[in-house]
């Protein structure tokens, strides 16, 4: 299959769940209301590309590589980005739904989640370090052996995060956040 290489292109309203997407590397491309659900986006490289406004849910991305990636007001249901291609991962996340996806033992220093749903999301063994979560709302969210070392947490609600099996040193959390680092010594906090 013939790898093609893209730059610098505005790509509006495609529907890649029923039109194939042509393999290679995307670079500065901005992608705008696109459907790329149940898509298989296996070994496309995506640089310094910005997703506006596009539906991820469900996409294939094994060895998928996004560098310097940015997602506006996205929907990204159930992705294993864990599955990408790990060299060089940067991502930013902005009013997006990651609910039900996987970051498992990713390295994302300095990642930036705002305003997103984080529902059931898997973040263990990842390294979270100087990550900022902006307002973000965190119900069943996993932190297992999570290095969350410099977090910012103070604006973000509804996550549980267990200090004794996470690292947190000089993390940021509000005081409205304090149940969701105590809440499995089932202790009433007034």
């Amino acid at each position: 299959m013939p790898q093609t290489y893209t730059e610098d292109k505005t790509f509006e309203a495609g529907d890649f769940a029923t039109t194939t997407i042509q393999p290679g590397e995307y670079d500065h491309c901005v992608f705008s209301g696109c459907n790329f659900s149940n898509t298989n986006l296996t070994g496309i490289y995506f640089v310094e590309c910005t997703f506006n406004h596009c539906d991820l849910s469900l996409a294939g991305l094994a060895q998928t590589v996004f560098r310097d990636v940015q997602f506006n007001d996205c929907k990204l249901l159930g992705l294993r980005f864990d599955d990408c291609d790990s060299f060089l991962l940067s991502l930013e996340f902005n009013r997006c739904v990651l609910n039900f996806s996987s970051f498992f033992k990713l390295k994302l220093k300095k990642t930036k989640f705002s305003g997103c749903e984080l529902q059931q999301v898997d973040f263990s063994e990842a390294d979270l370090s100087n990550a900022i979560f902006k307002e973000c709302s965190m119900p069943g969210a996993v932190f297992d052996r999570t290095n969350l070392e410099k977090a910012d947490f103070s604006t973000s609600l509804h996550y549980s995060i267990d200090p004794e099996i996470n690292q947190i040193k000089k993390a940021r959390f509000s005081l409205e956040g304090l149940p969701g680092l105590l809440g499995k010594y089932d202790i009433d906090i007034v």
